[in-house]
């Protein structure tokens, strides 16, 4: 009986796969981004890329009820219902929410507290977690996805807090 071979055995590659030059020349790039760092701090360069401070324009405390669907439930902070929102509505809300409560738990701090939302004369706004000190730029989520949190506070805006 006759065997035959059904696939060639590998080749061996007589050339590198990543080059040692792109290799030295990436190190050298973590290194140089490293002392600039390094060099930043040390001579405590003020920051520059920061998003402008303005005043607050309105602001309002609220408790978010969210669940892993999407859906989102906001409450004044007296306990009325603000927004009941559905999973298709409430899914930016909802993420802020989640991320809100993972930062409770990492703290060890109850995960029903308030939370604060803000609104600068800069067009921009932002949600403050009080028990943590979490905070985030709701702006670098895209225009769409800070009108959700918008919608929350424009009675408070035109009450004229």
């Amino acid at each position: 009986m006759v065997q035959i071979e059904t696939h060639q055995p590998a080749k061996l590659h007589d050339k590198e796969l990543i080059p040692r030059m792109m290799v030295r020349m990436m190190l050298v790039l973590v290194l140089v981004c490293l002392a600039i760092v390094t060099l930043a701090r040390m001579t405590n360069t003020p920051l520059i890329a920061t998003p402008p401070e303005g005043k607050t324009v309105a602001s309002r405390v609220v408790h978010l009820a969210v669940s892993t669907s999407g859906a989102a439930t906001v409450r004044d902070a007296d306990g009325t219902l603000v927004a009941d929102l559905s999973p298709e509505q409430g899914g930016f809300i909802s993420g802020v929410g989640r991320v809100v409560e993972r930062e409770r738990l990492k703290n060890r701090v109850p995960l029903d507290g308030p939370v604060q939302l803000i609104w600068q004369d800069t067009g921009r706004i932002s949600i403050q977690d009080p028990s943590t000190g979490w905070s985030s730029d709701l702006m670098g989520f895209g225009a769409g996805n800070a009108k959700a949190f918008a919608r929350l506070l424009a009675p408070q805006q035109r009450g004229g807090q």
